[in-house]
């Protein structure tokens, strides 16, 4: 029983709930990016953009992980236990993003009721990838509650996995990896190649937590009858992982997501997740937002059991 990484989970999950990300102080995910676009301003040219790009990532994750493990082992060694856990929570703290990530949900949907299409479209372009100028009300609503979905897995259940399994150094080696992918991972011209390492590294640190995250969804909804119906529509993604907790949304919702749309002057075909292309209504950001709270609870509470086993 680790009674200090308990303490650590319980208080880095309440301030990620009250307080979300602290926009007036220094960010880790900021340095993050910081690094990443240091390092690919300087490698992404000439040959061997593959093999560049993947030492890139390499050494990035590497340091990701072994300073905080360095970090942790000092201060325990010299006798400073209270500021090993308090560098843990601020740590774990940055790596969580549920408040955040429902706060930018509501502002969306918010945006577009009160200020209409135009400012809506603008609101999203802040959270996702694809373009927004052509979206209509309908697709705007789509884009939003499929990234809530999506980074339900990647800003909470994924960190959480790899604090139990890794502690505090590999959280954060993940929230390189996650950072890395956002950065770099894209098909384009300028990054297939050299954020292809990334981005499949990306796919295979998000496989467990993804399918974890669709199954809880299911779960505090008590509708697990939709497994099947989440591993059917889920490998239609053209991301190994996105498409499962995006079907259990599309489940619990009865709607479609997914479809074409454009990302960077090109055209996604992406395929359609569920068949009940019916209209979303303002008021079910509240159940997307419910969703996420409880699945957040539900696995903080699930890993606190698994510290107190083992």
């Amino acid at each position: 029983m680790d009674l200090n990484s308990i303490y650590i989970l319980i208080i880095a999950f309440a301030l990620d709930a009250i307080f979300g990300d602290p926009k007036k102080l220094p960010h880790l995910i900021v340095g993050y990016g910081n690094s990443i676009y240091f390092g690919e301003k300087k490698l992404n040219k000439g040959a061997s953009k593959v093999l560049k790009g993947a030492l890139l990532t390499i050494l990035l994750v590497g340091i990701s992980f072994v300073f905080p493990y360095l970090t942790i082992r000092l201060l325990n060694a010299y006798n400073f236990p209270i500021l090993s856990i308090l560098f843990s929570i601020i740590m774990l703290f940055y790596c969580l993003a549920n408040k955040t990530l429902i706060k930018e949900g509501y502002a969306v949907f918010n945006t577009l009721k009160n200020e209409g299409l135009e400012a809506g479209r603008k609101r999203l372009s802040w959270i996702v990838g694809r373009e927004t100028n052509n979206l209509s009300e309908q697709q705007i609503r789509i884009a939003t509650l499929e990234t809530m979905s999506e980074n339900l897995s990647d800003g909470v259940i994924a960190p959480l996995f790899y604090f139990l399994i890794f502690g505090i150094p590999g959280v954060m080696a993940y929230k390189m990896i996650n950072t890395l992918d956002s950065m770099i991972g894209y098909k384009n011209d300028r990054y297939i190649s050299f954020g292809k390492f990334a981005a499949k590294l990306d796919d295979v640190a998000n496989y467990i937590p993804a399918r974890i995250t669709a199954i809880l969804m299911l779960l505090v909804q008590f509708k697990l009858s939709g497994i099947s119906f989440v591993f059917k529509e889920g490998k239609k993604h053209s991301s190994p992982n996105a498409g499962y907790p995006e079907a259990a949304l599309a489940y619990i919702l009865d709607c479609q997501f997914g479809g074409p749309n454009y990302y960077h002057g090109k055209l996604l075909k992406k395929p359609f997740i569920g068949s009940n292309n019916r209209i979303i209504k303002h008021e079910e950001i509240k159940i997307a937002s419910r969703i996420n709270y409880a699945v957040s609870i539900l696995f903080c509470l699930l890993s606190i059991a698994i510290l107190l086993l083992f």
